[in-house]
């Protein structure tokens, strides 16, 4: 179980870069205007978001159980774990409205239209995927891309993602977010892997804007 750390600013930059992705009203899994924002209000309250990834599928709700019961209101599944998607539809089920459900390790447009179609949120990629965000963009869902370097996080945005993810975080650390972040502020950075209890304050106040 790993954890990230959500920020999420101002809609107005990203819903114009998302405009030229928008093509259409039928496009399929189209989602609405008001669906799109309520992910990212939900992303900028929370904050937080505990990310599975389990060896068996046995293991899988067991442990999203205790994410759950723990507090948690954001949750990703990931695509490497056994019957992923099973466990997407049931957890949405179960909770719709309640704790938001996402899929991660997403790496193709294929594995995004599936992860929709079980019921997922939004999508995770473990890196940025000009081809994904831009599907994503174009249906109103929220993508949030892993990112490395500055250089990849802006390509992130400027394609459409709301959110970047920063991954591994624990390869930049809160000092590395900040001096980003005071740069670049009109990204919304969320570091993943390496953020634990003992960082996650920092991580928080490392100019990240909600």
């Amino acid at each position: 179980m790993a954890l990230r750390i959500a920020a999420t600013k101002s809609l107005r930059n990203v819903t114009a870069s998302r405009a030229a992705f928008s093509t259409a009203s039928t496009l399929d899994r189209m989602q609405t205007q008001e669906n799109y924002d309520a992910v990212l209000k939900k992303f900028a309250e929370i904050r937080a978001c505990a990310v599975l990834r389990t060896a068996t599928s046995e293991a899988c709700p067991k442990a999203m159980q205790s994410a759950i019961d723990g507090g948690f209101k954001i949750c990703e599944f990931t695509l490497t774990t056994p019957d992923c998607l099973d466990h997407v539809s049931s957890f949405r089920q179960k909770y719709d409205g309640d704790v938001m459900i996402g899929c991660g390790t997403i790496l193709t447009i294929e594995d995004a239209e599936r992860a929709v179609d079980a019921g997922s949120e939004f999508i995770i990629t473990p890196v940025m995927l000009p081809d994904v965000i831009e599907w994503c963009a174009a249906r109103n869902i929220v993508s949030v891309p892993g990112c490395q370097t500055p250089t990849e996080l802006v390509n992130a945005y400027r394609h459409g993602a709301p959110l970047q993810k920063l991954f591994p975080g624990v390869a930049g650390g809160p000092m590395w977010v900040k001096a980003v972040s005071s740069a670049l502020p009109f990204l919304s950075i969320n570091p993943t892997s390496g953020v634990d209890l003992d960082n996650a304050g920092e991580f928080l106040n490392s100019g990240l804007r909600v």
